[in-house]
């Protein structure tokens, strides 16, 4: 049986995270023999090894951009060349055929992978545009070992290749493929109260903090508008989440605001919601914009990266600057003004994402990548 191992950066269910559960699928219906290896234990395995994955914990580094500071640089390389040596020793005693790296942030498993002779796809979530060149080619550079390069969409494509060109010819996009809820989703059970939701990590990059100053400036013109922030920080982010909770307390928005921690079950989430909020600064994809789309919710989106590949502007959603909080507070309040424009996009966007962002269409061209590798090899 072919054989591919699937290394990972995170234990946890965000959006690459549920992604590469897809990719799981879509091997394992492919024929392929799925290993998934983790840095840590967390909700993710479980899930993997119902899909059919056979998960294995190991220590390695994962590369953070906070990391390529010369003071903290040193000590991810040592760790990176020890983590190098014992991956490729194992890849060879696991009899692998095809790595599959997923994210920018595994070098050390690129490395390995070459060194053991086995071919190696690495599937780019994150498009790094805003970052200083220098960083964006320590982050990129390490693709340059791999046979074959996904990308997400067609600007993390261009922003692999512009630190390098080369990265162009080996670099194929293919979108995510995202499940659907599991019945027919139900309309808005509108009330006099305009519910949004974001669902995402607590990071400057989601925009969380736009969307509460959104929500002071519709409560400020007069409106009944709650919001629910349904995500957990990153490490080291906590000073972000702490933040938006003190922001939720002040007067202008206290009880408007929900901090919901991580949500399991986003139909649920979805289906209260009137409208979605996706005012990320940096979206390379945006999976749950079209988790909004496929539960027929009015989505509004920054206009930025992979965002705008999702969402047609006033035809399948709405698109407001990146960072404009009262951009964002006129469209929710736009929609709310005019509930058959909210149902003629949330239409319009679950027929989109049904036809173009489907799990069926995304197994058919992964696994395509995959097995071409095997032809190559």
């Amino acid at each position: 049986m072919k054989h591919v191992v699937i290394a990972h950066p995170s234990p946890d269910l965000y959006g690459s995270d549920l992604q590469m559960l897809e990719s799981v699928t879509a091997a394992v219906d492919d024929g392929w023999q799925v290993s998934l290896v983790m840095p840590s234990d967390g909700p993710l395995a479980p899930r993997a090894a119902e899909a059919g994955a056979q998960v294995r914990i190991a220590d390695f580094p994962v590369l953070r951009k906070a990391l390529l500071h010369p003071r903290r640089l040193f000590g991810f390389l040592v760790a990176a060349g020890r983590a190098t040596v014992a991956a490729r020793r194992w890849l060879r005693q696991a009899g692998a055929d095809v790595l599959y790296v997923n994210t920018l942030t595994l070098p050390t498993w690129v490395l390995a992978g070459r060194l053991a002779g086995v071919r190696v796809l690495v599937h780019v979530h994150e498009a790094e545009e805003d970052a200083p060149l220098v960083v964006r080619a320590g982050l990129t550079a390490p693709l340059l070992a791999a046979h074959r390069v996904v990308a997400n969409s067609r600007t993390a494509a261009a922003a692999l290749a512009r630190p390098f060109g080369a990265l162009a010819r080996r670099t194929q996009v293919v979108y995510n493929g995202v499940a659907g809820p599991p019945g027919p989703p139900s309309p808005p059970d509108r009330g006099t109260t305009v519910r949004l939701l974001l669902v995402g990590r607590l990071s400057p990059r989601k925009g969380s903090d736009v969307a509460l100053e959104a929500v002071a400036r519709l409560v400020a013109d007069g409106r009944d508008v709650t919001i629910d922030l349904a995500g957990t920080a990153f490490a080291g982010y906590e000073w972000f989440a702490d933040g938006l909770a003190a922001r939720a307390a002040e007067p202008d928005l206290a009880g408007r605001v929900r901090l919901l921690g991580y949500v399991a079950d986003r139909w649920s989430a979805l289906a209260d919601a009137d409208v979605v909020l996706v005012p990320s600064r940096v979206e390379p994809f945006g999976n749950t914009a079209v988790e909004a789309m496929l539960a027929a919710r009015p989505v509004v989106v920054s206009a930025t990266q992979g965002l705008v590949e999702i969402v047609t502007a006033d035809r399948t959603g709405l698109l407001v600057p990146v960072a404009d909080a009262d951009a964002l507070a006129g469209a929710v309040a736009r929609l709310a003004d005019d509930p058959a424009l909210a149902a003629r996009l949330a239409d319009a966007g679950r027929r989109e994402a049904l036809d173009r962002f489907g799990v069926a269409r995304y197994a058919r061209e992964l696994t395509a990548q995959l097995d071409a590798l095997l032809q190559t090899g």
